[in-house]
């Protein structure tokens, strides 16, 4: 590491969380659970591509949050070169992974959740973008 390690206090939790919403609704990503933790995200999203994409873009609507907000200088290193991705391939799994990312976290910092009796729907790759 060539810089401290990134440390999110409550504003900044709450730019970054407010960029994923950003990113899921301009890419046509369903955002199922966030969880913004001190020093590391966790994120449940229905995509129509693969999850390196999505990380990506997340990353990047975060760091241009926190730049925008005058939260950070812009050659800040704020995350990992990448991350963990699982696919869920059955409701459960997705419900699973809801109740891990919004409840078993620690102390609630920075969460969303979408409506739990929400039907769950995945975007195709055809659908053109809202």
């Amino acid at each position: 590491m060539t810089q401290e390690p990134y440390l999110l206090d409550e504003i900044r939790r709450q730019r970054v969380l407010q960029s994923l919403i950003e990113v899921c609704s301009c890419r046509g990503y369903s955002l199922l659970a966030a969880h913004v933790r001190t020093n590391h995200i966790h994120v449940v999203i229905a995509a129509a591509c693969k999850p390196e994409r999505v990380m990506n873009a997340m990353k990047a609507y975060g760091s241009r949050a926190l730049n925008q907000h005058g939260l950070e200088r812009p050659g800040r290193r704020r995350w990992a070169r990448h991350g963990s991705t699982r696919y869920l391939w059955t409701e459960d799994d997705v419900r699973g992974a809801i109740e891990y990312v919004v409840r078993r976290q620690g102390e609630p910092m920075a969460v969303f959740e979408t409506f739990p009796s929400l039907t769950l729907r995945v975007p195709t790759a055809m659908e053109p973008r809202p």
